[in-house]
Order: C-alpha cells, then structure tokens, then sequence
C-alpha cells in the first residue's frame, strides 16, 4: 500500500471518528430540539410569507438594503417574541419567508411581524382663536404630519421612533399597562420644543397611522415620556418590541400563510424513519449477496456516508434546516452512491473476467466507472441548482430543502464511493488477505 493510500485511509478513519463523536450520543436529542434543525414539516408551526412594497423605501437606500435591513429589524421582533429557531429569508426580489416552529398564538406574530412600527406625534389642529379643533363627534383633530421641531443643525426635523432610545413596559398607578420610552439626546432636544408648544394641549402618539393614545400635556418634557391606552399585557409587549426592534424601512403585505400540525410532523418522522430502516435493510442484503466482499465494503462506505451527512446537518445547524423532502432527498442520495458503488464493481468484474490481477482490476475498474458516475453527479448538481433557484423565487421552501440537501448528499456520495470505497479494497488487495475471485462476485 502506499504512501498516499495509507494517508487517506487515516484521514477517513478521522474524518469518521470526527463525525461519530459530533452526534455521539444517539438519543432522543439529535433529531431537535438541541439536534438536527428540523423544518415546520417535522415540528410543526407557522409559515408566512411577507411582500415588501419597495416603492415606499427611502430614496437614499437601495432595494437591497432596504430588503437587508426589514429582514434584520424582523429577526429581532421574532427573538424578542422567544420563537425557537426561526428561519426568516429572502425570497425572490422583495418577498420575506417567516417560518416559526412551535408557535400556538400565530394572529398575534403575524401582527407583531407586519406591523410596521413608526412612532410618532401629531399636533392639534388649531382654529383662528388658536384653539383646538373638533370633529362632529367630539373628538379633537390632529394634522396630518409628525410634529417637527429645530434640530442641532437649525433644521426642521419631525420626531420619529428613530430617536427612541429605548422602550420599556410598565404598570400604571391602577396597574393599567403602559409603555415607557426614553429619547436619545436628539429626540429630547425635538419633543422638549414640541410639548412646550402643546402645553395644556392634546399630543396624539401614533404607531403605524393609528392613535394610540391623546394625552394632555401637562409639563415639558425632553428626554422621556409614556404611552397609555386601552392594551393588555401582550399588546404592550409586542409595542414594546416592535419599538425597540426600529420602525420596518418599507410596509409589509402577508400574501400567504400555512399552518402545520406539530402531530403531522412527528408522524412524518417516525415513517420516513422506518422507510429509511426497510430500505436500507433490503440495500445492504442485496450487496453483500450478490457483489460479496465488494458489496460489504461498499456497506462500510455507506456506513460513513450516513454518519458524516448526520454530522453535516448538525454542525451546520444554524444554516441546514431538515425537512420531509430533505429526508427523501437523502435517501435519494444514499441511493445513488449505491448506483455508484454498483458501476465500479460491475467494471471490476468485467475486467475480473478478463484475467487482469486483482489490484489491475480494481484501478480499471475505478477508472473506467468515473466517466458515467461524473456525468451522471454532475446533471443532478445542475437540476439541484435549478430548483434550489426556483425554490427561492417562488417561496417553496420545501423545493429548496430538497435540492440543498440532495446536493450535499449526492456530493458526499461521490466522495464516498470514489474515495472511500477505492481506499479500503485497496488495502485489501494490499495486504493479500482476500485473493480469491468468487469473493469478489466472480465465478472462477
């Protein structure tokens, strides 16, 4: 055996050894929730897809940027919520993929989600007295517009929640919920001049063009203040979170929303596994049966192959989520290194029969399989390819988890079978412990 084989019989050995212990030990656990991140399809929740109107970003931005930062600003509003592995992605051009696993009140996400969350305060509308206006009804009238006041540069500036500093929830002193919330040293500067100005007057706070409440300014103010209304305890938290996660840079329309039972999934689970068990128990007799010594090291090899692909998905936990279709495109996968696998050995015989020696026989036989097993990789990379493009153009998720994990698997198929499966009967050949042809599937 030489020196380059021995070499990669150890960086198998290790490259095994690494994998076992990645998901060493096998319990309950490495299918999630501290395991495998597993899809909505096995765990059940909520999916929601979201259309940006990028026609209503700043000029200042591009669409990518602006796609960029909605995508963040929602990753903190769904961390603040405590959703457990959240998958949040973009979808094509200007759609936004929200997936949340377990989640029960899915209303109130998809509230806290699309709300776009800009704060701001509207002026009384004053008649020619100077006195406040009202509506038929009763009901002061505010304009149309924030409220503005002299920046630091000697500029108009309208007071947004882009000054707030921070926002907290609070009770009340008959334990009614509100919202505490703080400026930044700007902010202070803008609402001080906007209540001196209102003094004894009506301040409508608004979030997202809806009153959330009209208090009267009773002193100035700068640097604090507090938002009452008719909320509970949850309401004021997801206020609370959407205004320190910052106001959404474009609105956000819910084109689409899928529920799935947490039930479903754990049954999808237990028959894919099993599935996976028949298969595989019918896979390994039939190599060993017919191919003999070649069938049971190929074996070893799609031993190695199922251990490190477990190991990909765990290790990459954050970016890899395992899905129904992932887990048939595994299977799949594991299908076409026994294709593989086949091919070489079907060579090996041919040339078996032909009177080549044995060690002559295996590198033919290798060789001359690798043509067909490129070729046929390679048009399976390009259809992963293709399908994993259109899974994110047309929000199919499912597509996507498919084609990302077929191309792992049939790209760690390759490996194992050209490298892996050549390695070890190379140093059976070398070590001259199994000469004989019938063990190889050939009649002498």
């Amino acid at each position: 055996m030489t020196k380059k084989n021995f070499s990669l019989l150890i960086f198998i050995l290790v490259l095994f050894g690494f994998a076992l212990w990645s998901i060493v030990p096998f319990n309950t656990k490495l299918l999630g929730p501290n395991g495998l991140r597993l899809g909505l399809d096995l765990k059940g929740g909520s999916q929601l897809l979201y259309e940006a109107d990028l026609s209503k970003k700043s000029s200042s931005i591009t669409d990518e940027e602006a796609m960029s930062a909605v995508i963040s600003k929602i990753q903190r509003r769904v961390n603040e919520y405590g959703v457990a592995e959240p998958v949040i992605q973009k979808e094509g051009t200007n759609r936004i993929l929200v997936q949340l696993p377990g989640i029960k009140d899915i209303n109130r996400a998809i509230n806290l989600i699309g709300e776009t969350g800009m704060l701001y305060f509207a002026e009384p509308e004053l008649d020619e007295t100077g006195k406040p206006k009202f509506d038929e009804d009763g009901n002061p009238v505010f304009k149309d517009e924030p409220a503005k006041a002299i920046n630091k540069d000697g500029n108009m500036e309208e007071l947004t929640g882009k000054y707030l500093k921070r926002a907290w929830q609070d009770l009340g002193a008959y334990n009614e919920p509100l919202v505490r919330f703080e400026w930044d040293s700007e902010g202070a500067r803008l609402f001080e001049q906007i209540t001196e100005r209102n003094l004894h007057k009506q301040l409508a706070i608004f979030v997202d063009d809806k009153v959330i409440s009209a208090p009267v300014v009773q002193a100035v103010i700068s640097d604090s203040g507090q938002i009452t209304g008719s909320f509970t305890l949850d309401e004021a938290a997801d206020l609370v979170t959407q205004l320190n996660s910052g106001a959404l840079d474009v609105p956000l329309a819910l084109i689409d929303q899928r529920d799935v039972d947490a039930t479903l999934g754990a049954d999808s689970v237990k028959k894919s596994i099993l599935a996976a068990e028949i298969g595989l128990i019918l896979l390994l007799l039939f190599m060993f049966l017919y191919y003999r010594l070649p069938g049971v090291v190929a074996c070893v090899s799609l031993g190695i192959y199922g251990i490190v692909l477990l190991a990909i998905f765990k290790l990459f936990h954050a970016n890899l989520t395992l899905t129904l279709p992932g887990i048939a495109a595994a299977i799949l996968s594991l299908g076409m290194a026994v294709d593989a696998n086949i091919l070489i050995f079907e060579r090996l015989k041919e040339e078996l029969r032909t009177g080549r020696t044995l060690g002559a026989a295996v590198e033919a036989g290798f060789n001359r399989a690798w043509p067909a097993i490129r070729d046929s990789n390679t048009t399976t990379f390009i259809a992963c390819i293709i399908l994993f493009w259109l899974g994110g153009t047309f929000g199919a998720f499912m597509v996507r988890g498919f084609a990302l994990t077929l191309f792992i698997g049939v790209a760690l198929s390759m490996f194992t079978a050209i490298v892996v499966t050549r390695t070890f009967l190379r140093f059976i050949v070398s070590i001259g412990l199994v000469v004989n042809p019938a063990v190889y599937g050939v009649k002498t």
